[in-house]
């Protein structure tokens, strides 16, 4: 499984990646030691040539700027996860950029009102943050709700992507 620490303006983040696509993505890290130690144990260093390696580095340092990049074409390997979170995390990856939602809403457009805690925990081992964007969701009444990385970073990240310009108009 490949693996590469990459350097961003807000630390170091870690990814590992199958054939299949991306498994593993760290919120940034003060140190690259940091970011390696949460990788999944049996990786090796990717060939700082890999195209997906060059690829996601591009879009990490451009979103951590502050540019208006897009993830959802990103491959993603969740073989891992079980169907539930995999749903979660599907229906996650969908939230637009500068928007949120309740843990809640995520639950009924499951098909499963009652399970806004499961999709918290869902949300608590997301394996591809930022991809999977964990930060847009919140509590039903309005709070930040929990976060890996820190409610600080999770409120600079959403205010990071609502300062930043729609991606339609990034491209016109």
């Amino acid at each position: 499984m490949p693996s590469a620490v990459i350097p961003i303006i807000a630390g170091h983040i870690g990814a590992a990646w199958t054939d299949a696509g991306i498994c593993t993505l760290t919120l940034p890290q003060a140190t690259p030691q940091q970011a390696l130690a949460l990788l999944p144990p049996r990786h090796a260093r990717a060939s700082p040539a890999d195209p997906l390696l060059l690829d996601l580095t591009q879009r990490l340092q451009r979103y951590f700027s502050g540019d208006p990049v897009g993830f959802d074409d990103l491959p993603l390997d969740l073989s891992g996860v079980s169907p539930f979170r995999r749903a979660v995390l599907e229906t996650v990856r969908r939230i637009p950029r500068g928007h949120v939602r309740p843990y809640r809403d995520i639950a009924i457009a499951l098909g499963k009102p009652g399970a806004a805690r499961a999709v918290g925990g869902a949300m608590a081992n997301n394996p591809v943050c930022i991809i999977v964007p964990c930060h847009r969701v919140i509590a039903s009444d309005g709070r930040l709700g929990g976060f890996g990385g820190g409610l600080d970073m999770k409120q600079r990240l959403l205010d990071r992507e609502r300062r930043a310009p729609a991606l339609a108009q990034a491209s016109a």
